[in-house]
């Protein structure tokens, strides 16, 4: 990804890799985040998921008083629909699109890659797969929200989820980023779970049955 050299950590299927999910994780966190909820996917190993995690760079940020730390882009007030860092956005959003293309090269097709983040991850997932004319197979957008206005979101599949006591990206937020994507034209599989900002045991199985359906 922009901005950092250390390569991502890849999780590869027992049979030759024939889909890939490619996850961002959150602010503060590493690409082994979301490492340990992969096998309660309960995904089939005839589907060959490749999973690629990348590593955020390590950036001050703003919230946090400038403290360096993993983020895929600046955070610059707890509002966070208002000011976002759009130049960090775009480098990031360059990067994903790079390890997408990677994927292509082994020959993995753009209709067969799910990009997914969660948090900061998710903005930079939803972020990329708009800014393509052809989308990807789908975005897991969790916990997260939409950092820009767009023009078309006509053939990009979505599934959001987000806890009911999120105090960190206010649930109001959220949906209102899906209301916005659904005018657009997306395709957007809403679910919200009894959490704060985190990941509920309910929604890795709903996770697993959305990945089965769009890479099946």
């Amino acid at each position: 990804m922009a901005g950092t050299d250390e390569a991502p950590v890849i999780i590869e299927p027992e049979r030759t890799a024939g889909s890939c999910v490619i996850w961002l994780h959150g602010l503060g966190a590493d690409g082994h985040d979301f490492e340990s909820i992969i096998p309660g996917l309960g995904l089939p190993e005839p589907l060959g998921v490749r999973f690629v995690l990348p590593h955020a760079p390590v950036r001050p940020v703003t919230i946090n008083g400038g403290m360096p730390m993993r983020a895929w882009f600046d955070l610059r007030q707890p509002n966070l629909d208002h000011n976002p860092d759009l130049s960090g956005i775009e480098q990031s959003v360059a990067g994903l699109r790079a390890l997408l293309a990677q994927q292509e090269a082994t020959g993995i097709p753009r209709e067969r890659i799910v990009l997914a983040g969660f948090s900061q991850g998710g903005v930079v997932a939803l972020e990329t797969a708009l800014s393509m004319h052809d989308k990807p197979a789908g975005v897991l957008a969790l916990s997260t929200w939409l950092a820009q206005p767009v023009s078309d979101a006509h053939g990009l599949c979505v599934f959001m989820a987000h806890g009911e006591h999120d105090h960190v990206v206010p649930p109001a937020l959220a949906i209102a980023s899906r209301d916005m994507l659904r005018t657009l034209g997306a395709e957007v599989e809403w679910h919200n779970y009894p959490m704060a900002h985190a990941v509920h045991p309910t929604e890795i199985a709903d996770i697993g049955a959305w990945l089965r359906a769009r890479l099946t």
